[in-house]
Formats: C-alpha cells, sequence, structure tokens
C-alpha cells in the first residue's frame, strides 16, 4: 500500500474547524447527503477509539452538544423557522430562551435572543486526527512518497498505476483519488466537477481568560460564524469564509474582520483574546455540495473526494466504504447515488462533460497503490 502524501501542510485536514454538526447544519447542506452525514457521525466514537487504542495518539473527539443562537430578532426569527424544519424531519433539539442560552454558555453575549441545542453534535480537532490517522498508516507499514501525482497511467480501460510530477512512476491495480480540491487537477482520468472553495479561518488563544465550553454556531445580523473550543480550553477556531476564489492564498483584512467582528458580536470576550493563527484551506465542492464516492468507468480507479464541508465529519465513513470497495470491490449501499455518474446527463447536480481531465500538477495527496489502498487523502470540513 503506498500514499503520495502532496503538501500536508496546504492541505484542507490541516485548516478545517472539524464540527460534526450534521443537524446544526441540515439546512447549509443538500438533503441528500444527510443521511450519510449522520451515519458518518454514528460511527464516530468507535472510529476515534480504535485510532487511539492502535496509535497511543489523541483523536480529537470531544463529544459536548452544538448550541446554536440567533443574536437579533431577525436572528431569532431565522433560528425558530430551522428549528421548526428540525421538527418536521424527526430530528431532536431543545429550544432556548436567550437567558437559558447563556446558562449553558455564561460568555454569550446578553443580547442573545434565543438558541437550540443539539446534544448529538459535536466536533474533532482536526490536527489531533490527521497526526493520529498518519500514525496508524505507518504502523500498518503503509509507503508514503513525497510528491504529487501528475496523471493516472492506465490501458486497456484499466489502471496500470501513476506518473508523478518528477518524472516518476508507480504501478497500481487501484487507484483512490483523494486530494480533496485538487482532484480535478490529475491527468488521465474521467473529468471530475470539483472546485476549491475558498475559507479562511482564525485560530484564537484565551490566554489567562475563561474560554467557551460548547461549540457555538451563530447567526448574527445575517451573518453567520461558529466558536470551535479546543479541548483544555487553550485555542478557539474562528469560521469560516466561503469564497468562490479558486486558489487564493491571501488571508485578507476584509475576511479576518468579518470573522473577529462577528465572533465578539456573539461572545465578547473574545476581543481579548490573542489572535494566534490565519489560515486559508479550500474545500472540495461539487455542483450539489455532495462527496464524490465509489468507482468510475476507468477500471481499478476509486474516488473519494468532493466533500465540501464535511470532509471531518465524513471521514469514518468514508474509509469504510473505500476499504470495502479496494478489498471486496462492492459499494456500501450508504453510499449509493454519490457516483461521478449523477453528473452525467439526468444528474441532480448538473452535467460534465466525457473525457480525460488533462489539467497537470495537482497537490494534496492522490493515493497510488502498489496493490491495495486505503483512502488517506486530504478532505476539508
Amino acid at each position: 500500500m503506498t500514499v503520495v502524501t502532496g503538501e500536508r501542510a496546504a492541505a484542507a485536514s490541516q485548516v478545517a474547524a472539524g464540527m460534526l454538526a450534521p443537524v446544526s447544519e441540515a439546512t447549509f447542506t443538500d438533503q441528500a447527503v444527510l443521511p450519510l452525514n449522520l451515519a458518518s457521525l454514528r460511527r464516530y466514537a468507535d472510529f476515534a477509539a480504535e485510532l487511539e487504542s492502535t496509535t497511543g495518539l489523541p483523536a480529537g473527539l470531544r463529544q459536548a452538544p452544538t448550541l446554536s443562537v440567533g443574536y437579533d430578532a431577525d436572528d431569532a426569527a431565522r433560528l425558530r423557522a430551522f428549528a421548526d424544519f428540525l421538527d418536521r424531519t424527526g430530528f431532536s433539539c431543545e429550544r432556548l430562551t436567550g437567558r437559558d442560552c447563556r446558562s449553558h454558555e455564561p460568555l454569550l453575549a446578553p443580547a442573545i435572543q434565543a438558541g437550540l441545542l443539539v446534544a448529538e453534535d459535536w466536533s474533532c480537532d482536526n490536527r489531533l486526527l490527521l497526526r493520529a490517522l498518519v500514525a496508524a498508516a505507518r504502523q500498518a507499514r503503509v509507503t508514503e512518497v513525497a510528491g504529487f501525482v501528475h496523471a493516472v497511467l492506465s490501458r486497456d480501460g484499466r489502471v496500470t498505476g501513476v506518473a508523478l510530477a518528477d518524472g516518476s512512476t508507480i504501478a497500481a491495480m487501484q487507484i483512490v483519488i483523494a486530494n480533496g480540491a485538487w482532484a480535478a487537477q490529475v491527468g488521465g482520468i474521467p473529468a471530475l466537477p470539483v472546485r476549491p472553495v475558498k475559507g479562511q479561518i482564525l485560530r484564537l488563544d484565551p490566554g489567562r481568560l475563561t474560554g467557551p465550553t460548547l461549540t457555538v454556531r451563530a447567526f448574527t445580523r445575517g451573518s453567520e460564524v461558529y466558536l470551535v473550543p479546543r479541548d483544555g480550553g487553550r485555542e478557539l477556531v474562528v469560521g469560516a469564509t466561503v469564497e468562490e476564489l479558486g486558489f487564493d492564498h491571501r488571508v485578507t483584512a476584509g475576511g479576518v474582520y468579518e470573522l473577529l467582528r462577528d465572533a465578539r458580536t456573539v461572545l465578547p470576550l473574545t476581543a481579548e483574546y490573542a489572535l494566534t493563527e490565519t489560515a486559508v484551506g479550500w474545500r472540495p465542492g461539487t455542483p450539489d455540495n455532495a462527496p464524490i464516492l465509489g468507482q468510475c468507468e476507468l477500471g481499478g480507479l476509486l474516488l473519494a473526494t468532493g466533500h465540501y464541508r464535511n470532509g471531518v465529519l465524513l471521514t469514518p465513513i468514508t474509509a469504510d466504504v473505500i476499504a470495502k470497495l479496494v478489498v471486496s470491490h462492492e459499494l456500501d449501499p450508504i453510499a449509493a447515488g454519490f457516483g461521478l455518474d449523477r453528473f452525467r446527463t439526468g444528474g441532480r447536480g448538473g452535467v460534465v462533460p466525457p473525457g480525460a481531465n488533462t489539467a497537470s500538477g495537482g497537490r494534496g495527496g492522490v493515493v497510488p497503490p502498489g496493490a491495495n489502498t486505503a483512502p488517506m487523502g486530504e478532505r476539508i470540513r
């Protein structure tokens, strides 16, 4: 088993906030992906426990609830509409007054009007998760190859290996494309409708001050912001912008200002925290904002990309689906409907013209196996 690592420092898995919130974000993703999100969350506790027992490292899972809040009257009305939607679809959440919200999270602004407490929407420290996954792969004797995949090689309709950017090649009978926002840049494969969606994100350090204990997702004067605490209270992640600007790597004054403004509106004490990091990541978006999972017309080529805002959340189920495909060549029914063919004529996500993508380069971890492979791609939430 071989993994081409790409540039891990640039990968979305280093930047994401790590919200595991299929219910709190239910209306912000295509409804077709909701069952997949929920199924992955149900696997998370066992997935994290296995990682920790295997590696001795923390997997970063934090099973504290998510608190969604509305700042002013209009935000509260929007939150009530969302709660009505959750009631109709059978999801459990607790409606809260502003005072109730502050009893759960005392640092919230006094002006907060209303909230929803979702007990089973959690979070995960994506950097700890990535470190544990890399350690587990090394213990399993996965070979890591530095560099970037230029193109997939094939003959008679089946993959034979990959060509790297440095001109070297690796033979492979099965290949998993799992390099997130860079998936469309790999040559020699069917066209993938994956685009980079820029997100700017901040990390704050409360220092000696008190930090929040719950993940807070907020509507603030028509804007949206989320604040995700890490265990130990030494870091608060604030995110994130959503920008259709391609691979624009700039941290902008406007993006940072808006995030800090909204964070301070919801949780005033953040104005006193130290700003320790600004970062940019690129979510792998698709026309319907749902992932691409499964096989395609090129024999031996498996796809695990397009996770958009749900990359960390969908890690356990993506691993299970792709591992089953590699070993038994069977697609788990939970992934039915998420294949590349849905973007052909009649698909719900639009039409993608057939033919190979001839773009060169590509950053991130396209995964070519020696004989078998496991999904080790760079994904984002």
